[in-house]
């Protein structure tokens, strides 16, 4: 790393947990930062070191609330306006994703919206993994380093050593993700099919493909509620499956999530750490398993700094 633009690294506050770990697999100390609340909640990020000339990554998933998206942008402006030559935003959860197109009539695009928020603060580049639809990429007119947790889930999956592996995506929507990792393992592949009464509310379902006798995976980029995902593995049991385990990247785990995961019929719910797990004792995560995402970025991060080629980083 001995080009002209030195590299520094810093987080937001929501995202912290994650930006250590980053800045650890990269041998790098996180850059100093702080944010001042004033008592009506407004707050303001402020760089505590100079960021002139560097090439400045800075860390945070946009999930709830909205503060998380506004605090990031607020530090992509201060970079600018403290003379930084480039400033990355690496966004391991993008959220607003699901409003990537106008599915009726007189609703927002969110995605696009967000894309083009980070581009009037100042944003040069996102780095960012599993977006809840491709195309988003569009949504930018700068550069998108879209990374997939397939590259840590299949090496996972393959320690398992399971026989008669299926798997499963658990609406018609995630069919093309899930066929990529049955693709890739060379297994079958099974569909559920599910009709919705209103928004996280499902109503009947059904599967397509043989599930008697197998162990199957559910492939899905996020948990939000657990209704779809936890109906599809009781589902799939009742059918005669072996055993159940689901594969998300984003735990977004809201509203009756942990409860559901918990009482269902899945052996195993395999996550990222894109998004933290509740810190709540009384919750019960033993069905949760956290496969850290920050080696991954570490490494987008360092090829991207260094002008190399990222598609090793990249399964599908």
């Amino acid at each position: 790393m001995d080009h002209q633009h030195t590299i520094k690294i810093f987080s937001c506050r929501a995202s912290r947990y994650l930006a250590e770990k980053i800045a650890l697999s990269l041998k790098m100390e996180l850059g100093k930062s702080q944010v001042t609340v004033f008592s009506d909640g407004e707050f303001q990020p402020a760089f505590d070191e100079s960021v002139r000339g560097a090439t400045v990554f800075i860390i945070q998933s946009t999930f709830p609330p909205t503060e998380n998206l506004f605090e990031l942008l607020l530090m992509i402006d201060a970079a600018k306006r403290a003379s930084a030559y480039k400033v990355i935003a690496v966004i391991p959860y993008f959220g607003w994703a699901r409003q990537d197109r106008k599915d009726r009539p007189r609703v927002s695009i969110g995605a696009k919206l967000v894309a083009n928020l980070l581009h009037a603060a100042g944003c040069d580049r996102v780095m960012t993994a599993d977006l809840h639809a491709d195309q988003i990429q569009g949504f930018f007119d700068f550069p998108v380093d879209h990374v997939y947790a397939s590259s840590l889930f299949l090496p996972y999956l393959r320690t398992l050593k399971l026989d008669n592996i299926s798997i499963a995506a658990p609406d018609m929507g995630g069919a093309k993700r899930a066929n990529a990792y049955s693709r890739i393992l060379g297994c079958p592949l099974i569909v559920c099919h599910k009709s919705r009464e209103r928004a996280n509310v499902v109503g009947s379902m059904t599967a397509i493909g043989e599930v008697e006798g197998r162990n199957i995976i559910l492939i899905d980029d996020m948990i939000d509620t657990a209704g779809t995902i936890t109906k599809a593995a009781d589902m799939l049991m009742d059918k005669g499956a072996l055993s159940v385990r689901a594969l998300a990247t984003h735990p977004v785990l809201s509203g009756p999530a942990y409860e559901r995961l918990a009482k269902s019929k899945l052996t195993e719910v395999v996550v990222s750490d894109t998004i933290p797990l509740t810190s709540d004792p009384n919750v019960d995560t033993s069905k949760i398993k956290v496969i850290s995402v920050a080696e991954l970025f570490a490494d987008v991060i360092d090829k991207v700094y260094n002008y190399q080629s990222i598609s090793t980083s990249f399964v599908f």
